[in-house]
């Protein structure tokens, strides 16, 4: 087990790669037009998912990878490619797949977990990281604070989820529509910063 403030560096560390606040435009672009209620599932749902994800991350994550023989950069491509396509959805207004009023449960739990929760805020980042700190400590313990670290930042997501909402009234329709394009090409630009960085790792010689 690791010394406390060691366990706050690797929060800060994880809220920092994670940045919950920094993606609040991103949330509004897609959740606009939804009910209050839907909002707050996608909260729930993308708190929970990111909690899960990480846990996963950080108990079984080296061994999933090592047994489909997957590397973190061929996760990073992925998840970039995943982005580009929500991107150009957004760039191109197409709110039927994005922000509809009649979206059913089950779609917008799909854009909670995808790409909300992964790879935006779970991405290849932040499992890397939490599959890197898990092994600098062993036992129940290190594990144990681990969860709690995991716990803490699930929570901080879902504050950014319920602040979102406040952010966008004061935004209006017109405010909202053009915060959805301006975030469509800022993720377009993420993804390509994930696609990049996957192939420099897959490929040495292209960096």
């Amino acid at each position: 087990m690791l010394a406390f403030t060691e366990y706050t560096k690797i929060f800060i560390s994880l809220f920092a790669i994670i940045d919950p606040v920094g993606i609040i435009p991103i949330i509004i672009a897609f959740t606009v037009g939804m009910t209050a209620q839907k909002r707050e599932r996608v909260g729930r749902v993308a708190s929970l998912a990111v909690f899960g994800i990480l846990l996963a991350a950080l108990l079984l994550g080296e061994a999933i990878l090592e047994f489909f023989g997957i590397s973190i950069h061929s996760f990073r491509t992925a998840g970039g490619i995943l982005l580009l396509l929500m991107s150009i959805k957004m760039l191109l207004g197409n709110k039927e797949t994005l922000t509809p009023d009649d979206l059913d449960s089950d779609a917008t739990s799909s854009i909670a977990i995808v790409p909300l929760s992964t790879p935006l805020l779970a991405g290849p980042g932040a499992i890397s990281t939490v599959i890197l700190v898990a092994h600098r400590g062993s036992g129940t313990g290190h594990y144990g604070m681990m969860v709690l670290v995991l716990v803490a930042l699930s929570l901080t997501v879902w504050l950014t989820f319920l602040i979102a909402p406040w952010v966008s009234r004061r935004l209006g329709a017109m405010g909202s529509n053009i915060v959805t394009r301006l975030m469509g090409l800022l993720l377009a630009a993420i993804a390509v910063e994930f696609i990049a960085g996957g192939l420099r790792g897959l490929f040495p010689a292209l960096g």
